[in-house]
């Protein structure tokens, strides 16, 4: 497995967290704004004032992602399409979709389901097109 980090493609990396980062900003800042805000109970509050963590934070998390994707990617050697879908499909829906419920399920999440599936569609969209990324480039 330490071998297949001479293998990443770090061309590919900094594309797919670039991808990834541009889904991201599209998807919570101009198509679920209002939803997300409903899914925290914070509807028709402010917007909380940005923060160092809060910008670099989720870039910092999406690198960290796509790099442990881009070493498993080489030490499986998926090298078409095909097995990018499959492999983003396993990764998204069982680690990025599980871990978005399971961090949602807590007393302090007002809408727990309703937060997850907000979520989820993001994680397999970015799961798909970091992976297709990964693999292709």
């Amino acid at each position: 497995m330490i071998d297949a980090l001479t293998q990443v493609s770090w061309l590919a990396v900094a594309l797919a967290t670039v991808a990834a980062t541009v889904v991201a900003g599209v998807y919570f800042g101009a198509l679920v704004p209002q939803a997300y805000q409903r899914v925290l109970g914070r509807a028709g509050q402010p917007a909380p004032a940005a923060t160092p963590v809060t910008a670099i934070g989720p870039v910092v998390c999406i690198l960290a992602t796509v790099v442990a994707s881009a070493v498993l990617v080489a030490a499986l050697d998926l090298t078409t399409a095909t097995d990018a879908v499959v492999f983003a499909l396993v990764v998204g829906v069982g680690y990025l979709v599980a871990m978005t419920f399971q961090i949602a399920i807590n007393p302090n999440m007002p809408h727990p389901l309703r937060y997850g599936l907000l979520n989820a569609p993001f994680f397999l969209v970015t799961s798909l097109t970091t992976s297709l990324i990964l693999v292709l480039v």
